[in-house]
């Protein structure tokens, strides 16, 4: 090993430690990875776990992104890495980022059920990742084990846990109303989690479809509300029902994505119609929103990829999807932003935009 990375190692290891040691709230990291998925929760004590690791036609940037993260955070090893499904936006940087930095433990629904690039890679790639490391199939009902939050696995391989958490198992009038929807084979197999830190409550539930959404919250629900929606499955169309928006009945949303993928006007309508619903943030300004559904600009990390000199009200038709389900990633690879949110034990959180550095805080809600 040479001398220049044996001290460079010796100055990273002191400044981590500090940053743990320092550390008193739950942090979440939302990053940009183009309208794929890369989430990074660090525990007050140092504990990590990263959903996904963004798109496989953007991997090295995308893998720098949540390194990024990663090196705010403090971090010295992933301790649980999620896979939720084996679609190229959420494996894509996965080999990029594991050879940057340890990864403890793969964490996945199984087998893939979908034919194309996700087949291959799993086939090819996934199993000499986690070869050295500890590998789990996750179940629903399943927990990952961490010293300051109650993490519990929902949805995973098309099942849902088989009790309501508590808190639910109220009856949701939504469930008359549900329009379902044709999905591909691998969204539905997402594996979802249900994530409680003291008094505050989060779910992200990969990119489960509206006719799993369905199973989980009908006719009773298995979710109770929560404080905080991640993910929204990029605010696409064939998620996002009221049957989910409605009955969890968050008071905040960070949607992952893309300034063509995702932010779609059945999202929207969904989650801005859910009682008690104050903001969504956004990863991008999505041209499929327009002006008509969009948020706040304060309130979106990163722009479109060509500011145009008049901003259409009318949102775009969303692209139709690639051969394998999945629409590519877009061309930005320059400056990106995160959102962070860090939660105290007393249910409050703040939520803070890297891009303009605007910050709002949530009180207690439970």
């Amino acid at each position: 090993m040479r001398a220049s990375t044996v001290c460079l190692m010796a100055l990273m290891v002191p400044a981590a430690a500090s940053a743990a040691q320092n550390r008193t709230t739950f942090d979440i990291y939302v990053t940009d990875v183009e309208g794929g998925n890369g989430t990074l929760f660090v525990t007050p004590s140092g504990e990590s776990v990263l959903i996904d690791t963004g798109n496989a036609n953007g991997a090295v940037r995308d893998a720098g992104r949540i390194m990024e993260a990663v090196k705010d955070a403090g971090l010295t090893q992933i301790d649980h890495l999620i896979l939720t499904h084996y679609h190229g936006d959420h494996f894509g940087g996965m080999a990029e980022v594991a050879k940057q930095i340890p990864i403890k433990e793969f964490i996945d629904h199984g087998p893939n059920t979908q034919p194309g690039a996700g087949a291959d890679w799993e086939r090819d790639v996934y199993p000499k990742l986690y070869a050295n490391a500890k590998h789990t199939v996750a179940k629903p009902g399943d927990k990952i084990a961490l010293k300051d939050v109650n993490w519990t696995i929902v949805a995973a391989a098309g099942e849902i846990v088989k009790s309501p958490l508590p808190g639910a198992g109220q009856a949701n009038p939504e469930c008359a109303n549900f329009q379902p929807i044709d999905n591909n084979m691998e969204d539905p197999m997402s594996v979802a989690s249900y994530i409680t830190f003291g008094k505050f409550r989060t779910a992200h539930l990969g990119d489960l479809t509206r006719n799993m959404e369905f199973k989980l919250m009908c006719p009773r629900t298995t979710l109770p509300p929560i404080d905080l929606l991640l993910g929204l499955h990029h605010g696409q169309d064939s998620s996002n029902s009221p049957v989910m928006d409605h009955a969890l009945r968050p008071r905040v949303g960070i949607m992952n994505n893309g300034t063509r993928k995702g932010g779609e006007p059945f999202a929207m309508m969904s989650i801005h119609t859910s009682p008690g619903f104050e903001d969504l943030w956004q990863i991008h300004f999505s041209l499929l929103s327009g002006q008509e559904y969009t948020t706040p600009g304060m309130f979106i990390a990163n722009g479109i990829d060509d500011d145009e000199a008049v901003m259409p009200i009318k949102p775009m038709p969303a692209p139709q999807p690639g051969a394998a389900g999945i629409q590519p990633a877009p061309a930005h690879n320059g400056k990106s932003y995160w959102i962070k949110v860090s939660v105290k034990q007393d249910g409050s959180y703040t939520v803070t935009n890297a891009r303009n550095n605007f910050s709002k805080t949530y009180p207690s809600r439970f």
